[in-house]
């Protein structure tokens, strides 16, 4: 059954569940294959030829110039990017072997099975209990015991200990680090599959960095994680694939090499590569 015939991702991921997924170079499977991916807005095209894989359980990291169109590729695997008037996608999105750009396929569910946390740290108007469990009514989900979902949700954000005696507190009177660390267990309480997080940690200090960071390595045993950052350093301690993106001579973002992130660090196979990581432009 192809993806055109059922009325959500969740029906046709498992009907696709015997279909052959590329197998990528870090022994897992791939959960998302970007096929010759696109993007306009308007007339002007923002991000053309971008192919590449994302492990299973594993970091994948954006990185590249400011405007090279890292976000809007991160925004185009959950389909964010259907929320902007002028944008229009081309190529595929595969999750699981579904295209989950087609037309049959229910983005709200695309949402709720790849998750997203912003640069900028958004809890709801609620409390910190709230903000966890909102999510998983709005969106129907059934639970025999919300207490012991959110609990585990904010254990799983390492937030627990320091929250656990203010669960009716407003969300909005942590601190930075903490805000982020809660909109992670609010995307985690839905359960998705894929976390993606666009600059997580560009907006905290050095601590609560660090605190993401370690997070993210804690979080990939379960989860497969994307990540934009315009911290090199941050992208070679916490990521297993690295993806580079550079600009053309038309301004047009480009995927350069995607590649383990010790290869590509240390044995780039672009010169564009070796020019970015070294400092000699972006």
């Amino acid at each position: 059954m192809v993806a055109s015939q059922v009325g959500t991702i969740g029906s046709a991921v498992e009907s696709n569940k015997s279909t052959p997924t590329t197998e990528s170079v870090y022994g897992t499977k791939a959960v998302i294959t970007l096929d010759d991916l696109s993007v306009h807005y308007g007339s002007f095209l923002a991000v053309t030829d971008v192919t590449f894989n994302v492990p299973k359980n594993r970091i994948t990291a954006l990185i590249g110039p400011s405007g090279c169109g890292k976000s809007t590729v991160l925004r185009c695997v959950n389909r964010m990017n259907d929320l902007v008037a002028t944008a229009r996608v081309g190529g595929k999105i595969l999750y699981h072997g579904v295209d989950i750009n087609d037309r049959a396929v229910d983005p709200v569910e695309v949402r709720r099975r790849i998750g997203m946390v912003f640069q900028k740290p958004n809890p709801f108007p609620k409390s910190i209990y709230e903000n966890v469990a909102w999510g998983v009514r709005i969106n129907g989900i059934k639970t025999a015991d919300m207490d012991n979902l959110v609990e585990q949700c904010l254990r799983q954000a390492a937030l627990w200990d320091e929250v656990k005696d203010k669960l009716k507190q407003s969300g909005l009177a942590l601190s930075g680090g903490q805000q982020q660390r809660l909109c992670i267990a609010r995307a985690m309480a839905i359960n998705p599959d894929v976390i993606l997080m666009d600059e997580p940690a560009s907006a905290l200090d050095p601590i609560s960095t660090l605190k993401i960071e370690d997070l993210m390595r804690e979080l990939v045993k379960d989860y497969t994680i994307m990540i934009v950052t315009h911290n090199m350093q941050q992208a070679a301690r916490v990521s297993d694939q690295t993806v580079f993106f550079s600009l053309n001579e038309r301004r047009q973002g480009v995927l350069v090499e995607a590649s383990p992130t010790r290869e590509l660090f240390t044995n780039p196979r672009d010169q564009r590569t070796e020019d970015y990581i070294t400092g000699r432009f972006g």
